[in-house]
């Protein structure tokens, strides 16, 4: 499947109003599923153990003030009208910040960066202010380039929010399905729930994650009138209870009340902040899947239905308990407690599914988050299924989704309430959110070119308010919040450990790499016979010649007579346009036969099967030699490293007009011909697998090496393909530190040895193989 071109045929910056609603409509199942559940669970979190509800009504009113005022600041004014502008090429979430920053900044963690990059379409983003960076904003920049540790500084804050978004994925299921299930707790005694209660979560929570490999799309369109249903239910109950129980609950939205239930509960009241930071779960989801819509769609939905439901139903909570000050059984002040008896069951089917749906969202974004991590060098390799042929962003990741369903019914077992689980999910919300403020006030001066001084405004008045809130919540440490805490730590030691051990790698590749002046020494038969075929090569390096070629050359009296130093990176911006996949370019003299061929992927793209890719990179090659240095990019003297010329080539789809591949059985190689196009045919082989056609355009007209040059490439196409990967032991050099030898020795080689190799190793075919195993010293 061909995901590739659908990424840019749906451009939502300017579609109709009626496209606007559709997506605004179908972001209300993916992105607000976590948001709208959770008055499930505030108030019951709120009123745990840190404060009473007494019959003066201040307790409830001031936490009403509290859950009203939080979500207009953070989600409202935080999200829809700031952070939602700082897209990454209509990409949202921690990393597309992070990229954003890498390119204005140049504070790339990835190691194998090149000029050429800089000139891709998506690379180049317009400030949205119009100004020239100012002073502040210059110094601010160069201190970033020229200090390593500050770098080092901003890749951990960013890992740190994202380490919190995959806690988020244990902890937002297990709570939210079970302060679903736990309307269950009114039609039995205390002493039974709790028997009943946690293993029917379990059995909700297993099937969630057993689902997982079918993908969001088969049961997606359930999503949105699922959530919308739980909108509707919740904002009808909440006028219910307003108008029935309390019409004046209303003074409550007043920020005096907030002063008063400080005053009056001091300690215990910013205590129970942490319960009251549960109202804005899911807010940092409208920015992290902000590549699935658009901002418009995503600010329709919030403004018009999400808040207004959200405002009615804690408004409606509060107007039954200022009504209820004595309650039979203490523990019994949660959701449903508010709910007409006549009602309770239905809603308690609706708000399990409504549970599932917001679990499914934050799972997805998971896997999301996990795959831009590992496209940037920060994740070890996983494998990553794509779910959907028309939807880039529906994946699945079988490694991750059983674990987050271990520590996920680990959770939901060793807690068993959601006092602790809301602990542990505050925690991971706010750290998530402080990251987002940190990184927006860097987004501010250096991308969007405004003042410091508006920088630290931003800062100074959302962080303070998450600084209060994470304050809170970091108090309740040893009550549940110790749990996104030790889970982040464990998930950013694996990161740190891979990145570490890559660069070491890619930096003892670079130190090690074969100069150009060995290879024309050589001559151009490379000093051993050249058999048929065509030899891939795989590297890191971007320039040079890797050190497995020569110790390839010295213990193997043959090679290809067509060489490709092929290198797959990754490259800090959501997708790579098809028509700028792929550098080109020869290594030493034309008449050697060796390329080198950079394919560069976003970290969104789809990678192509080995088929596809094949094809592409064959045809690649031929319409670099095809086009000589006219399609070459405007910076070639910076592109030369190694007295190499790189030029920009598209995949075979983009460049129509230009050369083309056929690959057909002998049988049918000679019915395909045209009378406009002249072909460049190979001569007939004994038995050979496929017939390979080159078609050329009669204009312009190439010179004899070129269509000599193109022969070979066909006739080594016909004999196949062989790919030459390289095995890499990476170890410590004598005399490192301990903690070198460690991450090194242990950490690096634990992870490489029981992950996934590279994609391209995965998808070759074991007759076509040959690996070649080297030590590195690093």
């Amino acid at each position: 499947m061909d995901l590739e071109s659908g990424v840019f045929a749906n451009p939502v910056k300017k579609e109709s109003w009626r496209t606007v609603l559709t997506l605004a409509y179908q972001s209300l199942g993916v992105v607000y599923g976590d948001l709208s559940t959770s008055p499930l669970y505030v108030y019951k979190s709120t009123f745990a153990e840190d404060i009473q509800h007494s019959e003066t009504n201040e307790e409830i009113y001031g936490v009403l003030s509290f859950v009203f005022w939080t979500l207009t600041m953070v989600p409202l004014l935080k999200y829809v009208f700031i952070v939602l502008r700082a897209d990454d090429n209509g990409e949202g979430g921690t990393f597309a910040l992070y990229s954003l920053l890498c390119r204005h900044a140049r504070v790339s963690s990835l190691p194998n960066c090149q000029i050429a990059d800089e000139e891709l379409s998506e690379y180049k983003k317009d400030g949205i202010g119009v100004s020239p960076t100012t002073s502040i904003g210059s110094r601010v920049k160069s201190t970033l380039e020229k200090h390593r540790v500050l770098q080092r500084c901003l890749l951990i804050l960013a890992l740190i929010g994202t380490c919190m978004v995959i806690g988020d994925g244990v902890l937002t299921p297990a709570i939210s399905v079970f302060s679903a299930v736990s309307g269950l707790e009114l039609s039995m005694s205390r002493e039974h729930h709790k028997y009943v209660e946690v293993p029917v979560a379990c059995i909700i929570l297993i099937g969630l994650f057993a689902l997982q490999h079918y993908g969001t799309h088969r049961v997606g369109f359930l999503f949105a009138p699922v959530v919308i249903t739980w909108l509707l239910c919740i904002s009808a109950i909440g006028l219910y209870n307003i108008f029935h129980w309390n019409p004046h609950v209303y003074q409550a939205l007043s920020p005096y009340y907030m002063y008063k239930f400080l005053k009056k509960t001091q300690r215990g009241g910013w205590m129970s902040l942490g319960g009251i930071l549960l109202c804005i779960t899911g807010s940092e989801a409208m920015f992290a899947d902000l590549g699935h819509f658009s901002q418009l769609s995503i600010k329709i939905a919030f403004t018009s239905v999400v808040y207004p439901s959200l405002i009615l139903a804690y408004m409606g909570q509060a107007a039954y308990l200022s009504q209820h000050h004595v309650i039979e059984n203490g523990y019994r002040i949660g959701f449903y407690e508010s709910v007409p008896e006549k009602l309770r069951w239905p809603v308690l089917a609706i708000a399990i599914l409504a549970a599932v749906v917001g679990s499914q969202a934050i799972i997805t974004g998971t896997f999301s988050i996990i795959k831009q991590c590992s496209s940037l060098g920060c994740f070890p390799r996983v494998k990553i299924v794509h779910t959907s042929s028309k939807i880039h962003g529906q994946i699945y990741i079988p490694e991750i989704n059983w674990i987050l369903m271990l520590l996920c019914l680990a959770v939901t077992i060793g807690f068993q309430d959601t006092k602790r689980m809301g602990n542990a999910s505050g925690l991971a919300v706010i750290t998530v959110m402080l990251v987002t403020t940190c990184l927006m006030s860097l987004v501010i001066v250096l991308c969007w070119h405004q003042s410091i001084f508006l920088a630290i405004c931003f800062v100074f008045f959302f962080g303070t308010i998450e600084a209060l809130y994470f304050s809170a919540s970091l108090i309740k440490f040893f009550e549940g919040a110790w749990v996104p805490i030790a889970l982040a730590f464990i998930f950013l030691v694996v990161m740190h450990v891979w990145h570490y051990g890559t660069l070491k790698k890619y930096e003892y590749d670079v130190q090690n790499k074969v100069s150009i002046n060995w290879l024309l020494s050589l001559g151009p038969s490379l000093g051993i016979v050249r058999v048929h075929g065509i030899g891939l090569i795989h590297t890191e390096l971007v320039s040079g010649i890797p050190a497995i070629f020569s110790r390839f050359v010295t213990n193997l009296p043959a090679f290809h007579q067509i060489l490709v130093f092929l290198c797959i990176k990754s490259v800090p911006v959501p997708h790579v346009r098809p028509e700028e996949r792929f550098l080109v370019g020869h290594i030493g003299p034309r008449e050697y036969r060796i390329y080198r061929c950079i394919v560069r992927y976003g970290y969104h793209d789809v990678h192509k099967d080995d088929m596809e890719f094949e094809k592409d990179l064959v045809c690649s090659i031929a319409e670099y030699i095809r086009s000589g240095d006219s399609g070459s990019t405007g910076t070639n003297d910076n592109l030369r490293k190694d007295d190499e010329k790189m030029t920009v080539v598209g995949t075979s789809s983009t460049h129509t007009e230009g050369i083309q591949m056929c690959e057909d059985d002998l049988d049918n190689a000679e019915s395909a011909g045209t009378s406009e196009l002249r072909e460049i045919r190979s001569p007939i082989v004994i038995q050979p697998r496929k017939k390979v056609r080159f078609i050329v355009p009669e204009s312009p007209q190439i010179d004899m090496s070129a269509q000599e040059e193109l022969q070979e490439l066909m006739e080594a196409r016909e004999a196949g393909v062989a790919y030459i990967l390289g095995h890499s032991y990476v170890r410590a050099k004598q005399g490192s530190s301990l903690l070198k030898k460690l991450v090194i020795n242990l950490g690096y080689d634990f992870l490489r040895r029981n992950c996934r190799g590279p994609a391209h190793a995965l998808s070759v075919p074991n007759a076509s193989t040959l690996e070649v195993g080297m030590v590195y010293h690093v």
